[in-house]
């Protein structure tokens, strides 16, 4: 009876530091829960006129005229996607306090499915994040549905993804965020309220419905786009004078990455060293599988910057530095 006590003493520690047990070994830090208030006044919902819908008129399933746009940089500009704005014959944005504006069409990249509006109203604008590690929290701010904006939050799923069918260009960072119709625009925020990416697309089978994997153009590729779209009026991309294809399905079990089939004479990617039939096995330390993803990779570049290939040669690696063409 003696040895029974102790034991049930050691039962009820353990029973009451199990129920204490979270608050106990959670370490502190961010959870998805976690958000920057102040993010709102940075982003507002997107109100442009199709051709053949009246504002607030009832819409078929699946339309969604109304999206998302973000404070992104001095002068009252904003950034959308695309195909929010593609079809507008006229376009007003909700500011956070409630008015409507005019906007104007600043720029437009197709390849990104990125989009520059113009307001007269300067608004507080959210600061570029670092690329986010797999599973940091994220939020997302959105009109969804044209509800007016709403948050929703999750994690980082993927980063870089590329070749996913949307965009020609493409450099998602994939969340679980709930993203629906008319978030499009929006943004994808770390808990810092620091813009991690601009919302873009659902993956789906069959509608619209979220499912939990959802994309969000990455700060990078924004960044990349709205500075050459203020600069220039256009997106300026350099040439690397190469062509790259998926390796064929017998080679697969044996390496990773793409095959060289072409180098243009004379261009950039002959004045780095590459030659044809080399494996290319990643572009600026990031590993390829798809032609997509080393199309990404390099398009975050501007001409006469560096890109470094990696190959593979004759089974032994090398690194070749690449300056892109204008």
């Amino acid at each position: 009876m003696a040895a029974s006590t102790p034991r049930r003493m050691l039962a009820v520690v353990i029973s009451v530091v199990a129920l204490l047990g979270i608050a106990l070994i959670t370490p502190p830090g961010p959870r998805a829960a976690d958000f920057e208030p102040g993010v709102l006044n940075s982003v507002v919902s997107v109100l442009p006129l199709w051709p053949g819908y009246g504002q607030g008129r009832q819409l078929p399933p699946g339309a969604a005229p109304e999206g998302t746009a973000v404070a992104i940089a001095e002068g009252g500009y904003l950034v959308t996607a695309h195909h929010v704005v593609a079809r507008a014959t006229s376009i007003k944005v909700r500011l956070p306090d409630g008015r409507e504006v005019a906007a104007e069409l600043a720029g437009v990249d197709r390849p990104s499915d990125l989009a520059l509006l113009k307001i007269a109203v300067d608004l507080p604008l959210l600061p570029y994040a670092p690329e986010p590690a797999l599973a940091d929290p994220v939020c997302a701010v959105g009109n969804q549905f044209g509800l007016d904006l709403s948050v929703t939050c999750g994690v980082v799923s993927a980063v870089h993804r590329a070749g996913t069918g949307f965009n020609p260009i493409e450099d998602f960072i994939q969340t679980d965020a709930v993203v629906n119709p008319g978030a499009s625009g929006g943004a994808l925020v770390d808990p810092q309220g620091r813009l991690v990416g601009l919302l873009s697309a659902i993956f789906t089978k069959e509608s619209d419905a979220n499912i939990g994997v959802n994309f969000a153009v990455s700060a990078g590729l924004v960044q990349r786009v709205v500075e050459d779209l203020l600069a220039y009026g256009e997106v300026r991309r350099g040439r690397p004078g190469f062509g790259m294809a998926p390796l064929e399905p017998e080679e697969r079990g044996r390496w990773s990455g793409l095959r060289l089939w072409g180098v243009q004479p004379g261009g950039a990617g002959a004045a780095a060293g590459l030659k044809v039939g080399d494996l290319i096995t990643a572009v600026d330390g990031r590993p390829v599988r798809k032609v997509a993803e080393a199309t990404s990779a390099i398009q975050l570049k501007r001409p006469g910057e560096v890109v470094e290939i990696t190959v593979l040669r004759d089974e032994q690696p090398l690194t070749l530095r690449l300056t892109l063409a204008p």
